[in-house]
């Protein structure tokens, strides 16, 4: 089926990282024109825009409100506009602390690589829809939102945040300037990427978290991207908004295998 993306300029956040950089790729192959954003993996995010037609890169730190204003500057230059906006960027922190040993510092970090983040990023974008009149975004919250993660609830916290009352609010306020704009997210469960890749490299902690879901694998980038493309576009989901897709393998709070 044809998506109805290409020429589209696509801002996708955090791409230097897995599914970022993967779904950089998808959007791409769909013939946008993409915006590659880093904030500290700079190597990876120009090899990746090496490897994609007419790709820009752009950096910025998302939890600082100037870098992140400056960011959509840098795009509209470059692109002349954001069609649509990938809300990816995020930070899981590795080590697991239970809430009564979990430092404040941790807390603050980890809800403004998260929460703040995604709220910047989501109003620099609006702003932008502001002047065209139209757009999509898409954002990347995590099960962990929906499910609860123990020990790291600091994580849970935000992107339920993300994935319930700033997408349930978003949805409502992009019509306001865009009356077909429309705001959806996805929640992918455990996947493969360099931020989970020594997480996932010990067997036992694998067969652990599959055992909540019915088909007992760890996702993939490319699960991931592709979903978000789906959403992403006018032509297949033109008609979706403000909903939430799981990306993980059916996964439910419960054990459904021993």
């Amino acid at each position: 089926m044809e998506t109805g993306l290409r020429g589209k300029s696509v801002l996708v956040t955090g791409a230097s990282g897995g599914i970022g950089g993967v779904t950089a790729r998808a959007f791409a192959s769909e013939g946008c024109r993409v915006a590659v954003h880093y904030n500290r993996g700079r190597e990876r995010a120009e090899a990746l825009a090496s490897e994609l037609p007419d790709a820009v890169v752009v950096q910025a730190d998302l939890t600082l409100e100037e870098d992140a204003d400056q960011l959509f500057g840098d795009v509209r230059s470059a692109l002349g506009g954001v069609g649509v906006c990938v809300a990816n960027a995020g930070v899981w922190p590795e080590r697991d602390v239970p809430l009564w040993e979990l430092s404040l510092e941790r807390w603050e970090s980890t809800l403004a690589a998260n929460l703040t983040a995604t709220f910047l990023t989501a109003r620099g974008f609006l702003r932008e829809v502001a002047r065209s009149g139209h757009g999509s975004l898409v954002l990347v919250a995590s099960t962990a939102g929906i499910f609860g993660e123990g020990g790291h609830a600091d994580y849970s916290a935000a992107k339920s945040a993300i994935a319930r009352g700033l997408l349930l609010s978003l949805k409502n306020e992009i019509v306001r300037v865009a009356p077909r704009g429309r705001v959806n997210a996805v929640c992918p469960g455990w996947t493969a990427s360099p931020m989970t890749r020594s997480s996932l490299a010990d067997p036992e902690l694998v067969g652990r978290v599959t055992r909540t879901i019915p088909l007992r694998k760890v996702a993939q980038a490319e699960d991931v991207a592709r979903q978000i493309v789906v959403l992403a576009s006018d032509e297949i989901s033109g008609h979706v908004t403000g909903q939430v897709v799981l990306v993980a393998g059916g996964m439910e709070g419960r054990v459904l295998h021993e």
